[in-house]
């Protein structure tokens, strides 16, 4: 396991050097950062001079090999919009996105995964029919959508909870559960088909052929089998919260990582949006990895090597 997990570490540097360097290339066909950056009746030394200090006035390839060797030492540049180095600038906003994804995670666990188990083990019940239609619903409901709804009713009309910001419980609730509601529905739904799965195999009905309670049967033998699917689904829909939770964030405005791409990207702040899709691809990457060991420690039959 340990070598395997060195390995896949190792397999990083390639991954991230293509994303570098796509990200690289879309930003310089995006159009001058230049003219973004100076207001309209700057001078063409202005102009010129500042080019010259973003070293744009190189040609391409001496730009991305200096782009290259900057990343390599944790160089992603300043951001002009913020005067603060991209990557520290980055690494501030990453915890408050962090906090967001997995109190929405947490949210959704605690409410699709039960959800999931009483609709298979009550199949072509009132229960199931109505788990079914919530997840169907959950997974069709436009995300930005329910977030608005949220806050029409519980901050506007009842006026129980904040509607934007941060800094304490009650900031959280609203933005968690508008990230977590879709990722529940489609929780709940592999649960469900991944038990009913399991409910079916040979090992449960020895399991039941031996007198075990059905609450043994299920929770002992046929649910850790299930988990595998959902651990790994779990897993792989936090690396992408992280950097897709830009809609929660702008409606709520949450001070995360979403909202500060959105920012860099309308002001065309190139070292901030290089620096950001860094680190959600380092994250998402670590992220993959984790999942990975964990369904080995759920499935013993499976073998890293």
């Amino acid at each position: 396991m340990r070598s395997y997990a060195l390995r896949r570490l190792a397999q990083m540097a390639p991954v991230l050097l293509i994303i570098v360097s796509i990200v690289f290339v879309l930003m310089h066909l995006s159009g001058d950062p230049v003219a973004l950056m100076l207001p309209e009746d700057a001078t063409q030394e202005d102009m010129d001079a500042l080019r010259k200090a973003l070293n744009l006035d190189k040609p391409f390839y001496v730009q991305y090999a200096t782009y290259l060797w900057n990343v390599l030492h944790g160089d992603f540049g300043k951001s002009f919009r913020f005067n603060q180095d991209a990557l520290e600038l980055v690494l501030e906003r990453l915890p408050v996105t962090l906090e967001l994804a997995v109190a929405a995670k947490i949210i959704a666990i605690c409410l699709a995964v039960p959800l999931g188990i009483l609709s298979a083990t009550h199949k072509n019940s009132i229960l199931e029919l109505f788990v079914t239609t919530g997840t169907v619903l959950g997974k069709a409901m436009p995300h930005f959508w329910f977030g608005i709804m949220l806050v029409l009713v519980f901050g506007v009309n009842l006026q129980w909870l904040p509607v934007s910001g941060s800094g304490t419980f009650l900031h959280l609730i609203l933005p968690a559960i508008t990230l977590g509601f879709g990722n529940a529905a489609y929780i709940a739904r592999l649960t469900r088909s991944s038990l009913l799965d399991s409910l079916h195999q040979d090992y449960v009905r020895t399991a039941k052929s031996k007198g075990l309670k059905n609450s043994v049967v299920v929770y002992k033998h046929a649910f850790r089998n299930a988990l595998i699917p959902v651990v790994t689904i779990i897993m792989m829909q936090i690396g992408g919260m992280i950097g897709g939770a830009l809609v929660t964030e702008a409606i709520f405005a949450w001070p995360g990582l979403g909202q500060l791409i959105v920012q860099s990207v309308n002001s065309k702040d190139m070292a901030v949006v290089q620096a950001a899709i860094f680190v959600v691809a380092v994250s998402v990457i670590l992220i993959n990895i984790v999942t990975d060991i964990l369904v080995g420690w759920l499935d013993p039959r499976i073998k890293y090597r």
